[in-house]
């Protein structure tokens, strides 16, 4: 999984293999900034993938989450920053 920030958002992107259809990932909000992804393929294919990606705290909006499957198995999240105050 590769992961790549912005001011206003992270984005977190893999590959996954072609056997993985989209209802069989899940992404869960966790306590303390973390999001856990996990894919499973059963029957013939099986297979298992799963990360869990922790952000410094206060840093995302968990409520801010958008994922995306394209049909070559690319999956990606976006993950929205929280503004930070400006301090003078």
């Amino acid at each position: 999984m590769t992961l790549s920030s912005t001011e206003v958002k992270h984005t977190l992107s893999v590959l996954l293999p072609r056997n993985i259809t989209p209802e069989m990932v899940t992404i869960s909000a966790n306590k303390g900034d973390r999001i856990r992804v996990v894919a499973d393929a059963f029957g013939g294919d099986e297979c298992h993938y799963e990360w869990q990606i922790s952000f410094p705290p206060y840093d995302i909006d968990m409520s801010a989450v958008h994922a995306r499957f394209d049909p070559d198995g690319r999956l990606t999240l976006d993950v929205k920053r929280r503004s930070r105050p400006m301090y003078y």
